[in-house]
């Protein structure tokens, strides 16, 4: 029995996921060496110098991984994640510079992972501009939460399946968008909760319920995919609010820093497709990113415009009933427009299915090695 599981051991971490172990071994031991060298160098240009190879093998290590699961993850952790918080902290800013003190063990964590410690426990704030988040103590739900939203996966995979010449495809779209947004949460949900098993560090969350969404400002900032905007505020929004405030006053700053903000974002989400579907963009992602920019700009410019804040007890903000449905038919409908056609040539969902198929067959060869007697597993 020994012999068949090393067997399938080695049948499984041949390609793919040789590649991947090997990548990640790079990877820890670059964030080692930049976690002892900066300890030497002052932040600035010779920090910045330093560190720029690491953020380099960045670019390249992703290139040899093909798989959506191990290699879009690895894309958006080291291409994304890792190489901007990189370059905040050369220059003494950012989630790694805030948490200069701590272990190496933590500061690889942070460095490639998408988190970030909660020093205290996380409190509801009325203030709606503090962009921290306001769900709750920690960044990790209910094991209920994330169970139900795995359960839906290979329903998901079904309606793929069987549901293509019988649904809408606007339907489809929709339900695109919600495994987008299931197994996004799931993935940053698994390393959130590896970092606190392994790290003993409480989390901020990840994901704040964003079909709950009231405005563009509160779906882009507070609640989707969080860890993005506290990456792009300190390396991209910070710098263009402090140099468009000496231009033109900081009332309308942040109007340029909103833009540029979107701007990046666009950019760094057509280097993502580059990566998963290795081909040349037709920047329909890019256009619904610099869209939504100047939608928030304007959304930004009006309510500072009519002093959409509370006034005597009053407030001129439209109601949650009305304002939700607007923000998501938006979010959604311009997806469907700009978004999804790009992000579709990837074949994201067919090669998802395989993969999912892939481990499912490494599930029944492990239970077949192991002679788990009437446990059989259909991949096809």
């Amino acid at each position: 029995m020994e012999l068949e599981i090393i067997e399938v051991i080695k049948k499984w971490t041949e390609g793919e996921v040789n590649n991947f172990i090997k990548v990640w071994i790079i990877v820890f031991i670059s964030l080692i060496y930049i976690y002892y060298v900066s300890k030497f160098l002052p932040k600035g240009i010779f920090r910045f110098i330093s560190i720029f190879p690491v953020i380099c093998l960045n670019l390249i290590l992703p290139l040899n991984l093909q798989s959506i699961h191990l290699g879009g993850a690895t894309t958006f952790f080291l291409v994304w994640l890792s190489n901007f918080k990189l370059l905040t902290f050369a220059f003494g800013k950012g989630p790694l510079a805030e948490s200069s003190s701590v272990s190496v063990s933590r500061f690889v964590a942070l460095a490639c992972f998408p988190i970030k410690i909660q020093e205290t426990p996380l409190q509801i704030n009325d203030n709606k501009q503090n962009p921290d988040f306001e769900n709750g103590k920690n960044g990790l739900k209910s094991i209920w939460n994330y169970g139900i939203k795995l359960v839906l996966i290979p329903l998901f995979l079904q309606v793929y399946e069987h549901g293509e010449k019988l649904l809408h495809p606007w339907l489809i779209m929709a339900i695109i968008s919600i495994h987008l947004y299931v197994g996004l949460e799931i993935i940053l949900a698994i390393f959130g909760g590896l970092a606190r098993i392994f790290l003993g560090i409480e989390l901020e969350p990840q994901f704040n319920d964003p079909y709950l969404s009231s405005s563009l400002q509160d779906f882009w900032g507070r609640r989707w995919n969080l860890m993005v905007p506290r990456i792009l505020r300190p390396s991209i929004y910070d710098p263009v609010l402090e140099l468009s405030s000496r231009v033109m006053g900081r009332k309308w700053a942040p109007l340029p820093a909103i833009f540029s903000t979107f701007l990046v974002s666009a950019l760094m989400h057509e280097v993502m497709l580059f990566y998963l579907g290795r081909g040349w963009p037709s920047w329909e992602m890019s256009y619904f990113f610099l869209l939504h920019g100047v939608a928030l700009s304007m959304e930004v410019a009006v309510k500072k415009a009519l002093r959409m804040k509370k006034k005597n007890g009053r407030s001129y903000e439209l109601p949650w009933i009305i304002a939700a449905p607007l923000t998501i038919g938006f979010v959604f409908s311009t997806g469907i427009w700009l978004f999804f056609p790009e992000f579709l040539r990837c074949k994201p969902m067919d090669r998802a299915y395989k993969e999912y198929a892939a481990m499912a067959e490494l599930f029944g060869d492990v239970c077949r090695a192991l002679n788990l007697k009437g446990f059989t597993i259909n991949a096809n």
